[in-house]
C-alpha cells in the first residue's frame, strides 16, 4: 500500500487527550488526538519526536496501543498502529462496559424509602 492509499481509510475527527510514551525515553507526554482511525491517529503536542520512532499511546476506553511515527510536521505527527483498534470505543463515555465509573461520578438520584419523598432545602 503506498502513501496515497492510506488517505482512503475512514478517519474520525475528534479532540481528546491521551498519554504518549516514546521508546528509549523516560516518562509520558500529554498529547491531543486530532483524528483517529482503526489503523492510526494524528497527535499534537509539545513533543520532540522523529519519523520512525516506536511509540505507545494510551487512548481512552482503548488502552495502550503500540505503533510507529509515520510523519512529523511542526507539533503534529501521525502514528501508524501495529494492530487495528476500534476507534468508536474512544468516543464512548468513560466507564461504559465491564468497568463502570465510580459511584461519585455518576448522576445523583435522590434515594426514596417507604414512599416518603425528600424535600429540597
Amino acid at each position: 500500500m503506498n502513501e496515497g492509499d492510506n488517505r482512503q481509510i475512514a478517519r474520525d475527527s475528534l479532540f481528546l487527550m491521551a498519554d504518549l510514551r516514546i521508546d528509549g525515553l523516560e516518562g509520558e507526554y500529554r498529547i491531543k488526538v486530532r483524528n483517529l482511525s482503526a489503523g492510526g491517529m494524528m497527535g499534537e503536542g509539545p513533543v520532540r519526536i522523529v519519523r520512525g520512532s516506536i511509540v505507545e499511546v494510551n487512548i481512552r476506553n482503548v488502552g495502550w496501543v503500540k505503533g510507529s511515527v509515520a510523519w512529523v510536521q511542526d507539533n503534529r505527527f501521525g502514528v501508524a498502529f501495529r494492530e487495528d483498534i476500534d476507534p468508536k470505543l474512544a468516543r464512548a463515555p468513560v466507564g461504559v462496559g465491564e468497568d463502570p465509573a465510580p459511584r461519585f461520578t455518576r448522576n445523583h438520584q435522590a434515594h426514596h424509602s417507604g414512599g416518603t419523598t425528600l424535600r429540597k432545602i
